[in-house]
């Protein structure tokens, strides 16, 4: 009855429009009234879900985020990528992904790159002669690439709901393939259609221009090296990192490249405390909810239905993709993270997956869910910068997915795609 009343009430209040953190609050009080503990603990064990070290690396990865994409790096990261790729067939929807690739490494948030890279490019694209939906398709799906391209927040909330005892630096090295896999899945796939619509290439500048845009690009890049690679040499904690990252963002977008200015400089500021007070109230409320889902077992519940099913690793792993691409349908993704990494992490470690695999899986999949509706965030703001309907883009936008979960799949089944690199660097 407690466990019913607990997904009960959680549902109930989805249903009804409560944000998803608090639902998770309210449920989890509801749980424990239920089971004579004094409401105080809701609290509690929300205080004791924040009040992790680690978690302080959030906001200056936001923050950095938020600095890069108000302070005209991606116009620079746009400019290397088109002298780059841009001659392909098709050529904008390479620069597109590329793009994306660099831009998303630097921002960790699929959001963010949309925003920066869409209202860029969407607009050139469709003048261009490049259809609006394959546009904002494009656009949406190479998105996921700074999910799963490190500095991303949303590693560390997943190692923070793991149990605190994972290597985020590991994590970081787990990711890189993966993105980087999952971007050339979607460029084939972009590819394969701008052959068949005869969109046009663009003709090649030349290695001087190549080499001039890449000089000018280097800089921002610079961000993502000092994150990810002070966190690998151990000359930076995470949190440090992230410090170091938002001033040195900060430093080069206000004094070196000047374009930011002070108005950008209050929206990137009033942009991170928004998106981290959220990030915090989530993670608060999802600790008391994953607090009660292993009281009541749950985990060891689904992991004996599951292997009552089937004991084959391969069946099993299939049933929690599918289970993720649903909940990713109509739940958001920080969220998921939180819920479902303790439900599922026992039961594939029980498996044999390491957990920075299952981490990079679960980013993916739930990326995708960023490009479905009904809850779709990435989709949505795509579609709000191109002017275009959902519906349009929905028609033709599956050849992205199947590329997307072509990545997955192999993520899922093949360990080295995640596995390479940490293991190669120790």
């Amino acid at each position: 009855m407690g466990l019913a009343l607990l997904l009960g009430v959680f549902g109930g209040c989805v249903v009804i429009g409560i944000p998803v953190a608090f639902a998770m609050g309210v449920a989890a009080a509801a749980a424990f009234w239920y089971e004579g503990f004094p409401l105080l603990i809701t609290f509690q064990r929300s205080v004791s879900g924040i009040s992790v070290f680690s978690l302080l690396a959030i906001p200056f990865f936001v923050f950095a985020g938020e600095l890069m994409l108000h302070g005209g790096i991606a116009a620079r990261l746009v400019r290397f990528a088109s002298a780059l790729v841009g001659h392909i067939r098709g050529g904008l929807a390479s620069v597109n992904i590329f793009s994306s690739m660099l831009f998303g490494g630097i921002s960790g948030s699929a959001v963010a790159d949309i925003s920066a890279l869409g209202s860029i490019l969407i607009p050139v694209m469709k003048e261009r002669g490049y259809r609006p939906d394959y546009a904002v398709n494009v656009t949406v799906t190479s998105s996921i690439a700074g999910i799963v391209i490190p500095p991303s927040h949303n590693m560390i909330i997943f190692a923070v709901a793991a149990g605190g005892g994972l290597s985020i630096s590991q994590l970081f090295l787990a990711g890189v393939l993966p993105g980087i896999l999952m971007c050339i899945c979607l460029a084939v796939a972009a590819y394969i259609i701008a052959i068949k619509h005869n969109y046009p290439a663009e003709q090649f500048p030349g290695w001087g221009e190549v080499a001039r845009t890449s000089l000018a690009a280097i800089p921002g890049l610079v961000t993502a090296v000092i994150i990810v690679g002070g966190v690998l040499s151990g000359i930076f904690t995470v949190t440090e990192s992230g410090a170091f990252g938002a001033i040195y963002a900060l430093l080069l977008t206000f004094f070196v490249y000047r374009t930011l200015d002070w108005n950008g400089f209050k929206t990137a500021v009033v942009q991170a405390v928004r998106t981290t007070a959220m990030v915090m109230v989530l993670i608060g409320f999802a600790s008391s909810f994953a607090y009660l889902l292993a009281l009541y077992q749950v985990p060891e519940k689904l992991g004996d239905f599951m292997l009552g099913i089937s004991e084959s690793k391969f069946a099993i792993l299939l049933m929690i993709n599918l289970m993720l691409l649903v909940l990713g349908m109509i739940m958001d993704m920080a969220a998921l993270i939180l819920i479902c990494t303790p439900i599922f992490l026992p039961i594939v470690k029980s498996l044999g997956m390491e957990p920075e695999q299952f981490g990079i899986m679960l980013l993916v999949n739930l990326g995708l869910g960023l490009c479905t509706p009904p809850v779709g965030t990435c989709l949505f703001v795509g579609c709000a910068v191109g002017r275009i309907r959902i519906e349009e883009t929905l028609k033709s936008i599956w050849p992205f997915y199947l590329a997307i979960l072509f990545a997955l799949i192999l993520v899922t089944y093949v360990p080295a795609v995640s596995l390479f690199l940490p293991s190669l660097l120790g």
